[in-house]
This record gives structure tokens, C-alpha cells and sequence, in this order.
């Protein structure tokens, strides 16, 4: 899924994501786009992680940095669960378990090809502080492995103005389930 973009792919995908940024200073306060912009300058690779990201309808911004690494942090922040990535299981081995009606991809494998990660059950909570997010969809989360041993994956969703996580079998799927991913982008992240 990760293509290099022509030029002008990459500067119409910059404007888009600094038009972004500077509409949503309540994601990043304390980031300037100065900073971001030499980074995606200088990491066409990153740049195009982005790009497969805005394809699938994530609407990626940053939500903070992570005070470790010192990387800013790129969200899916579309109000809804993407919709390019929906009516997924949750990963490879789900998907190869249906016997029957299998979805076309999992949330992992389809993660994987776009280069990012899917979101904990706390990122989750952190990125729902932000912003009020999937209240008509759910988004698959990264799933602890006592859990997905078991069968099961969570998800999560807000409804009654409160973030629920629940569980389900992994190999389920639901035309309003997709998953919300994660970039990680510093300066010396490859």
C-alpha cells in the first residue's frame, strides 16, 4: 500500500495536513508546524504512511509527542471509524478461521500495509479525551495477548457520552467496526 508520491502528491497532502493542524491546536498544543513540516520534508516515507492513511479516510493529525522519544504522534482523527477500513476481522489468523463470508483483509494485516499501528486500549482513552470519536462506529484496538489467545479482540466506541471497550471474537466483523492507527514521527525515527 505504501507508494511514493509524485511531487505534487506531496505538496497537495502537506497543505492538507497543515490546513489540518492549524484548524485543530486543541490536538497539539505546544507543537509548532514548523517543526513537523521539516521532519515530513525530510521523511517522504513518513509522508507517505500519511498519505495511505488520508486515502482510508483516517483524517491523520497530530495528537501530542511522546515524551520518551521525543516523536510526535500522528492519529486517525476522523470522527467516525474509518471508513476505508471497515468490515475487517481482527487480524491474519481470524481471517483465515472463517470458513465462510470471510471480510476481504484484518485490522492487523491492513495496519501492517499502510505502515502503522493500531491504537492500546489507553491511547485509545488518551485520543477520546481530545476529541468525541466513534459514536455511531467502533474501532478495533491493539488487543492484549492473554485475550487474543482466548479467541477474542476489544474494540471501543463512545455512546452515552462515555468511551466504552468491549470484546468480541477476533474473526468477527461489522460494516461499522474498522480500527484507528498510529504513527510515531521524530526526527530520528527511521
Amino acid at each position: 500500500m505504501k507508494k511514493s508520491l509524485t511531487k505534487t502528491e506531496a505538496t497537495e497532502l502537506l497543505w492538507l495536513l497543515q490546513e489540518r493542524f492549524q484548524n485543530n491546536m486543541h490536538r497539539h498544543k505546544g507543537i509548532s508546524w514548523g517543526e513537523v513540516s521539516k521532519i515530513l520534508n525530510n521523511k517522504p516515507e513518513k509522508l507517505s504512511i500519511l498519505a495511505a492513511m488520508e486515502a482510508t479516510g483516517g483524517e491523520p493529525d497530530i495528537i501530542g509527542m511522546d515524551k520518551k522519544t521525543g516523536s510526535y504522534i500522528y492519529c486517525d482523527c476522523s470522527p467516525e471509524s474509518p471508513k476505508g477500513r471497515r468490515s475487517y476481522c481482527y487480524d491474519a489468523e481470524a481471517l483465515s478461521s472463517r470458513k465462510e463470508h470471510k471480510p476481504k483483509h484484518s485490522a492487523i494485516g491492513m495496519a501492517k500495509e499502510i505502515g502503522i499501528e493500531l491504537l492500546t486500549e489507553e491511547e485509545y482513552f488518551s485520543l477520546q479525551q481530545i476529541e468525541k470519536l466513534d459514536t455511531k462506529t467502533s474501532s478495533w484496538l491493539l488487543t492484549p495477548a492473554e485475550v487474543r489467545k482466548q479467541g477474542g479482540a476489544i474494540f471501543g466506541d463512545r455512546r452515552f457520552n462515555r468511551v466504552f471497550i468491549y470484546h468480541n471474537g477476533a474473526e468477527s466483523y461489522y460494516a461499522a467496526r474498522g480500527f484507528r492507527g498510529k504513527l510515531m514521527m521524530g526526527a530520528k525515527s527511521k
